[in-house]
């Protein structure tokens, strides 16, 4: 080989897509609380990065996942699910983060659960703005008992809104999964990738530490606490250890609107203190490959949600 044909193809082999075949583009999820979006992203991008709990509005931010697969660099947008009620300056940042999400994207994800259709469903149906392809998922396919009573279900939802193509689909069911990747492939533009093939989501640790802890704790307390609770990241630092390759100490605040929901959270001689914070350490570890140090405080900040400087200074927009 001589040296002008090895400047020509410095990619030879490594499995790099050249820049003219590359395919990316940007899809939001949306759809109204509890309806799936964050499983249904972890699955998509094959790793957990958004977390997820029973609890409605567990999502509250944006979460980008990202999967490259082929000449194909799909860049999912998470959202919050839409709030209808409760007007408070936390709704009002969660719904501000699912309007953004939609503004300017390549095609639309609206998630809702199969053969339901309910009026937060169609409160967000009513923000998604023509031009803009959406795809109707109908996800938990796997809790229809009988598949063809879903066929009437399926006309209806066609006549509410001219949907570009309907995917019913199980989060659960890699089948499923791979189905609506390919769906979505069609709607990428031909343009060069955003980010590095194998980067997962842009946002950083420190942020999914945060995450992390919030998904135990609201695991961990079930319905015992309101979901106006949050985590607040105090330090986040990477220190050299002789033990171990990397080791990250973390501090976070668990934040609380009254004495009753610090006790909740605290329990029984701080036992499930305890356990959130072994649970989101464990999980830590493997997320970062780590050796993780977690302290966890809890504070009560009555009023938090609806003071809207209190509400951006723990991190919502």
């Amino acid at each position: 080989m001589n040296p002008e044909e090895e400047v020509q193809d410095p990619a030879a082999g490594d499995g790099a897509q050249p820049e003219a075949a590359q395919h990316c583009g940007l899809i939001a999820i949306v759809g109204k609380p509890n309806v799936g979006k964050s499983t249904l992203l972890n699955a998509l991008v094959g790793q957990k990065i958004s977390i997820t709990s029973r609890k409605a509005q567990t999502t509250r931010h944006r979460i980008t996942g990202i999967r490259t697969e082929g000449p194909n660099q799909f860049v999912f947008a998470d959202t919050p699910g839409f709030q209808t009620r409760h007007g408070t300056a936390l709704n009002r940042s969660l719904n501000k983060a699912v309007t953004g999400a939609i503004s300017d994207v390549d095609v639309v994800l609206f998630v809702v659960e199969a053969g339901r259709f309910q009026p937060a469903d169609a409160q967000v149906l009513k923000l998604l703005k023509p031009g803009i392809p959406v795809l109707l998922v109908a996800n938990k396919l796997d809790t229809v008992h009988r598949r063809a009573d879903i066929a009437p279900w399926l006309q209806e939802m066609q006549q509410r809104h001219p949907f570009a193509e309907i995917v019913p689909v199980s989060a659960k069911q890699p089948k499923d999964v791979k189905r609506l990747m390919d769906v979505c492939a069609r709607y990428l533009p031909r343009q060069p990738w955003w980010y590095g093939e194998d980067e997962l989501t842009d946002r950083s640790e420190k942020f999914l530490a945060g995450e992390v802890v919030r998904e135990k704790l609201f695991r961990l307390t079930g319905e015992e606490l309101p979901y106006t609770s949050t985590v607040v990241i105090d330090k986040f630092e990477e220190e050299p250890s002789p033990k171990h390759d990397r080791f990250v100490r973390i501090a976070a605040t668990i934040v609380v609107e009254r004495d009753g929901h610090k006790a909740i959270v605290i329990g029984d001689k701080g036992e499930r203190l305890k356990r959130i914070g072994t649970e989101a350490r464990q999980e830590l570890e493997k997320l970062m490959g780590a050796k993780v140090f977690i302290e966890l405080w809890v504070k009560v900040r009555g009023g938090w949600a609806d003071d809207e400087a209190r509400v951006k200074s723990f991190g919502y927009e």
